[in-house]
């Protein structure tokens, strides 16, 4: 199986760092915390961007992209540690009027015992319900819920829904929702990705400028292991979502379900130990408001609960040995 990348595929993930470097700034993302609501204007420019339409057919106005080729933007948005419900919106583009276009904000509701929530529920216009029965698409107004006052991360704010929740409507067949299920694990994967790479490359570069004893942190062995286990987990983990990405393409004999699992538990193992050891790396600041570290480590405990946790999906893998 090759992962290396074509030029075409350089070019677009060069692209799309390019631009949320640029509006997405880790100065940028600080002010979308503390307003503590989504930014739609540059949830727009997302969508102008193409983001949300990679998949899309052209005749639809989408790019007709691969899983592949959507994995790797997704990989940058969690580099950028890029708040909202990115995958939720991309499943959503053939079904939901503007969220291709990012003019809809659609997010995922995943019903779970004994209490269930929604992500940033002020900022939706739609839910969608992924389950074995098909697609359903629900009016965020109509769930009566209550704030937490304290999630974990800041950047999502969640809601405890208090009562039943509406059926809504069918948008799609069980095949379709199969397939959503399928992909929608491997972009949170590449999600989770991302963050693991990024929470590495803060730590690195911290490890070489902060000095102690007289010498910067990083000579030191004990650091340089650190920053080494968490480059290995996440090339590891970037294996596992390109393969799982390649294989939902039909560009490969792998199983996608089990591509699919493999993918989830590698990259939320290496999240959510990467965002661990960056805020070890940062020291006795790593844990603290001001320091990046923190929301890293936050986004991936958030995004491991996302279409099942890593031990949900260890499950599912033994189960299809």
């Amino acid at each position: 199986m090759d992962f290396e990348l074509t030029a075409d595929q350089e070019s677009l993930q060069e692209g799309i760092r390019s631009f949320l470097g640029g509006r997405f700034p880790l100065d940028a993302v600080r002010e979308i915390e503390s307003a503590g609501t989504l930014d739609r204007d540059r949830w727009r420019e997302l969508g102008e961007t193409g983001v949300f339409s990679l998949t899309l057919p052209e005749a639809d106005g989408g790019l007709e992209l691969g899983v592949s080729e959507a994995a790797l933007v997704f990989e940058e948005l969690g580099r950028a540690l890029v708040p909202g419900p990115l995958v939720a919106t991309l499943l959503a583009a053939p079904f939901v009027d503007g969220a291709a276009t990012g003019e809809a904000i659609v997010g995922l509701f995943e019903p779970s015992e004994p209490v269930s929530v929604v992500e940033h529920q002020p900022d939706l216009d739609a839910l969608l319900v992924i389950d074995g029965a098909g697609i359903r698409r629900l009016d965020p107004a109509a769930i009566a819920s209550s704030a937490v006052r304290r999630p974990v991360d800041p950047l999502t704010p969640i809601w405890v829904v208090d009562g039943a929740v509406p059926d809504g409507d069918v948008v799609a067949d069980a095949k379709a929702a199969q397939r959503a299920r399928l992909v929608g694990i491997v972009l949170t994967a590449a999600l989770q990705l991302g963050l693991a790479l990024r929470a590495t490359e803060l730590a690195t570069e911290y490890a070489k400028e902060r000095e102690q004893f007289g010498r910067v942190i990083g000579s030191f062995q004990a650091v340089k292991h650190l920053c080494a286990d968490m480059l290995v987990r996440a090339e590891v983990a970037r294996a596992a979502v390109y393969a799982a990405a390649v294989a939902l393409d039909g560009r490969s004999d792998e199983d996608p379900a089990r591509a699919a699992a493999v993918a989830k538990v590698m990259a939320g193992d290496a999240a959510v130990a990467n965002g661990k050891s960056g805020i070890q790396g940062h020291g006795g600041i790593g844990f603290t408001w001001e320091v990046d570290a923190q929301r890293f480590w936050k986004r991936a405990t958030v995004l491991d609960t996302h279409f099942g946790n890593s031990d949900h999906h260890a499950d599912a893998v033994a189960a299809l040995l």
